[in-house]
C-alpha cells in the first residue's frame, strides 16, 4: 500500500513541475509556434484592404491615394509570407510586420482627414 501511496506521489509531483515548464518554453525568441497568430498578419491585411476601398468608395481619399496604400499593403504582405517561409518568424520580424501594418493604418487614417476629400481638386472623381 506504501509503494502505491509513494508512487502517485511522485508522479503527481512530477506532473505538477511539467505544467510551468511546459507553459514557459514557448518564448524561446523564434516563435515556432506563431503560425497562427502570422494569420494575424493577413488578417491585418484584409482589414486594411477593406478599410482603403471603403474610404475610396466613399470618396475620402483619392484613387491615387488608395494607388499608393495598396502598394504598401501588398508588400507588406509578400514580405509576411517571406518571414513564414523557413517556418520561423522571429520577435524581430513580426515586430517588422506589425510596424508596417500599423504605419498603413496611420497612413490611411491621416489620408482621410487631410481635407483633400478626393472629390473635387483635381480628384478626377464624378458625382
Amino acid at each position: 500500500m506504501k509503494k502505491i501511496l509513494i508512487s502517485i506521489a511522485a508522479a503527481s509531483a512530477l506532473a505538477a513541475a511539467a505544467v510551468p515548464a511546459a507553459a514557459q518554453s514557448y518564448d524561446r525568441g523564434d516563435h515556432r509556434g506563431w503560425d497562427r497568430g502570422s494569420e494575424r498578419g493577413i488578417v491585418r491585411g484584409d482589414d486594411l484592404q477593406v478599410r482603403i476601398n471603403r474610404a475610396e468608395r466613399n470618396h475620402q481619399i483619392s484613387r491615387r491615394e488608395a494607388s499608393r496604400l495598396r502598394d504598401q499593403l501588398r508588400y507588406a504582405e509578400k514580405l509576411s509570407w517571406r518571414y513564414r517561409a523557413d517556418g520561423v518568424v522571429t520577435r524581430w520580424e513580426r515586430a517588422d510586420l506589425d510596424r508596417r501594418f500599423d504605419s498603413i493604418r496611420a497612413q490611411l487614417r491621416y489620408e482621410r482627414h487631410d481635407r483633400d476629400y478626393g472629390a473635387g481638386y483635381g480628384g478626377g472623381y464624378r458625382r
